[in-house]
């Protein structure tokens, strides 16, 4: 099993990479299958089912959006964020759906009754994982033509029902240099090689890529990740979606210039950095999965902060911290869960900041067992961290957890690097406890928003 850096950090769509970028992904997938099996054009219905917390709380991660616009073609990565909604707008008005339309030469327009076609299970969940969906397409006779599911397993990984039983993620055999599954091995051949994390991961992705490719993949998720951050700093307003939370990062980083040195307040800067894209994320805008969308303010956050705050910060250095990230990140994708709802927010807000605590003493020069030791503090100290979003919605209290998930990312790696790297609780313990953890978590504080802050906020 292999994982790339460019699996965790994926350019996509608000406000969630379960709940908004998988199900794009699976009913582009659901249509590019229909076309590869010569069915598209025989296609007269389609019908999705929507389980777990993807039911639960689908309509304020905006997933029926997701759906139909998956089921024309889109993609996350390219979908136009500026005209999405009108997209929808369109299909909702004249009950019609161009299956594939993104396509030249494939679009198959079909009827689609949405309240009826459409179907989020409140209460029902399918036995894999609580992010489930099946889709069905019938010819003109009500004949079934392909009925897929699709488990949408976190970060906008996406996997079919063929791959359950074999793995959680999409199987990729491909040989890595220097392959590590464990915060110990990943340290062991640090040590026998004499290369840092990020250097160890660079070699690994040589497997995929050339470096030059590898380089400049890495920063334009860096670009992409200025830009939100750029956008949420100027944009104000009310979210969408019934709350009218109103945007706090624009007005907030407003009066921070006005009170001289950025340095005396560098610690807010983080902050509002990670609010700014965590808001453009509840808005729906282009954000990077990392690694996922709910923690997507996290890297952005403390990269900002290294690139601002540290002397000699280059781009050199925002590649070795995506990388030594990257790594970190792989760690809890392949040993625990970056999914919300099958772990809670400590998979998610949690992971994003361990991965930027580890990166953050990467660049700061820190050894690997440094840098191993500043992202086993970022974990422990979100162990038992609860998803329960009020309403829903990727907002309360999503946006300021980024914030002081990426403050408490840069007081790791700042402990981290006061010591020699030894410690008591190894990245690898904490890995298994976060998970025996989203184990024993009730359900109701797992995306579903039946508990927590989504009950008590409403009851208030």
């Amino acid at each position: 099993m292999a994982i790339s850096v460019f699996d965790l950090f994926s350019i996509g769509i608000g406000p969630s990479s379960s709940h908004t970028v998988g199900p794009m992904r699976a009913a582009r997938m659901f249509v590019t299958r229909l076309k590869k099996d010569g069915a598209l054009a025989q296609t007269a219905s389609v019908r999705a089912e929507l389980f777990g917390s993807l039911g639960a709380t689908g309509h304020g991660h905006g997933t029926p959006k997701a759906v139909l616009l998956g089921l024309e073609g889109h993609s996350p990565r390219t979908v136009n964020v500026e005209t999405a909604d009108d997209e929808v707008e369109r299909i909702r008005r004249s009950g019609r759906l161009r299956l594939l339309g993104t396509e030249i030469g494939s679009a198959h327009e079909i009827a689609f009754d949405e309240p009826n076609q459409l179907i989020l299970h409140r209460r029902r969940s399918l036995p894999y994982h609580a992010n489930g969906m099946t889709l069905f397409a019938y010819d003109a006779a009500g004949t079934p033509l392909l009925e897929k599911t699709y488990y949408s397993v976190g970060g906008g990984f996406v996997v079919d029902e063929d791959a359950v039983g074999e793995d959680r993620i999409k199987l990729d055999d491909t040989v890595l240099k220097y392959p590590f599954r464990s915060g110990d091995e990943m340290l062991r051949l640090a040590n026998e090689t004499g290369l840092s994390i990020s250097s160890l991961m660079l070699e690994n992705e040589k497997a995929w890529r050339t470096e030059e490719e590898i380089r400049e993949g890495l920063l334009e998720i860096w670009r992409v990740m200025q830009s939100c951050v750029a956008r949420g700093l100027s944009t104000e307003g009310i979210l969408p979606g019934g709350l009218r939370v109103k945007r706090r990062a624009a007005s907030t980083a407003r009066q921070l210039r006005t009170e001289g040195d950025a340095m005396l307040h560098r610690s807010e800067w983080a902050t509002i950095y990670a609010m700014a894209v965590n808001e453009e994320n509840a808005a729906g805008g282009r954000v990077v999965t990392a690694p996922t969308n709910g923690a997507a303010g996290v890297l952005p956050a403390v990269l900002h902060y290294y690139m601002n705050f540290v002397p000699g910060a280059d781009e050199d250095g925002v590649v070795r911290f995506l990388l030594a990230a990257g790594a970190i990140g792989m760690l809890f994708k392949e040993n625990a869960s970056i999914s919300g709802a099958e772990v809670g927010c400590q998979g998610e807000v949690g992971s994003a900041c361990s991965m930027a605590a580890g990166a953050l003493a990467e660049v700061l020069g820190g050894t690997p067992e440094q840098v191993e030791n500043a992202a086993e503090i970022g974990m422990e100290h979100n162990l038992g961290l609860t998803c329960d979003p009020v309403g829903g919605l990727v907002q309360i209290p999503c946006i300021e957890r980024n914030g002081m998930a990426a403050v408490k990312a840069v007081t790791a790696a700042k402990m981290a690097m006061r010591g020699d790297g030894s410690h008591k609780v190894s990245l690898d313990k904490v890995i298994k406890t976060m998970k025996e953890t989203g184990a024993d978590m009730k359900v109701k504080y797992k995306e579903t928003a039946r508990g927590g802050l989504a009950v008590n906020v409403i009851e208030c």
